[in-house]
């Protein structure tokens, strides 16, 4: 099981290492942050919605997956994440993975009461608007489906439309993703998750990670394949996220980049691994710098820029 390196108490005490911010990425900017390369689905959707803004997607592959991790342990790290960002000089902040959104927003606005922060969720009020059946499945990780946050979404939707949502934890699926989107694999583990939901009579299939719409022809490859086979939705707030941080931009009067909108990455894994997932899944080939954690100096915990 893993430990927190520092307690949430201490986060508030200290400020993020002492580094100085990179230069491209010091101008204001729009902070998102994911486990992995899940959030680069949601970047995609920010990106069109606001392509002269400066955006800062920080990955943190070196930790992942968080659907496995302690809650408080994810708190603690999305709030180093968040000082990482607000010192490259985020002015608004995405939370683009399910898991962290479920685990520590709330703690994230109650630090930093005046940013603005987005999270992402399933999208259950628009799958059991979308569902003929009024059986709606859910993908998940574990963690964001023992959420007290989703209990209470669930709670709500199921009440006001009488659907029925069936929940479907995803281990390793996430993990897997990282790995590699497009194999046997993935294959293998989207073939257990799914049929079941559709035996129950989902038609519908909310995508509960941000992980998830990469893999998204896979999914479609195995309900075309199931026995039953009819049309599916499938749910993915990507979009609906953007737009929520564009009227928080627009609310906030967040300037636009004076000049071309520059996107720079930062990983805790392995910079060619982040680049790879640039180039692979959005055709892009932003500056990747990576990042070490501060072990040694419990004044200052945080995140630091290797070799800069």
């Amino acid at each position: 099981m893993a430990t927190a390196l520092f307690s949430a108490t201490s986060v508030a005490a200290t400020s993020v290492a002492a580094t100085a911010p990179v230069a491209a990425a010091a101008a204001a900017s729009i902070g998102i942050f994911d486990s992995g390369i899940g959030g680069l689905s949601i970047l995609h959707h920010v990106q069109a919605l606001l392509p002269q803004h400066h955006l800062l997607y920080f990955a943190d592959s070196g930790f992942a997956p968080y659907g496995e991790k302690p809650e408080q342990v994810i708190v603690e790290r999305s709030l180093h994440i968040a000082d990482f960002l607000l010192a490259q000089g985020a002015t608004a902040l995405v939370v683009a993975c399910n898991t962290a959104t479920v685990a520590a927003i709330r703690v994230l606005r109650e630090f930093h009461p005046n940013l603005p922060i987005v999270g992402v969720e399933p999208g259950l009020k628009p799958a059991a608007a979308a569902s003929k059946s009024a059986v709606v499945g859910v993908l998940a990780t574990e963690r964001t489906l023992q959420g007290e946050k989703f209990a209470r979404l669930q709670r709500e939707i199921s009440q006001l439309t009488q659907v029925t949502f069936l929940l479907q934890a995803c281990p390793g699926l996430a993990h897997q993703i990282e790995l590699e989107q497009d194999s046997p694999d993935t294959l293998a583990l989207l073939a257990r998750f799914i049929p079941p939901l559709l035996d129950l009579g989902a038609d519908t299939l909310v995508l509960g990670c941000t992980h998830y719409p990469f893999v998204r022809s896979q999914i479609e490859q195995i309900v075309a394949q199931h026995q039953h086979a009819k049309p599916v939705t499938l749910i993915d707030t990507g979009a609906a996220v953007a737009r929520q941080l564009q009227r928080l931009v627009e609310q906030h009067q967040i300037a636009p980049a004076t000049g071309p909108a520059r996107l720079t990455g930062f990983t805790s894994g392995q910079k060619a691994t982040l680049q790879q997932a640039f180039t692979t899944l959005l055709q892009l080939a932003p500056t990747v710098f990576e990042v070490q954690e501060n072990r040694r100096d419990e004044k200052n915990p945080g995140f630091a820029l290797q070799n800069f």
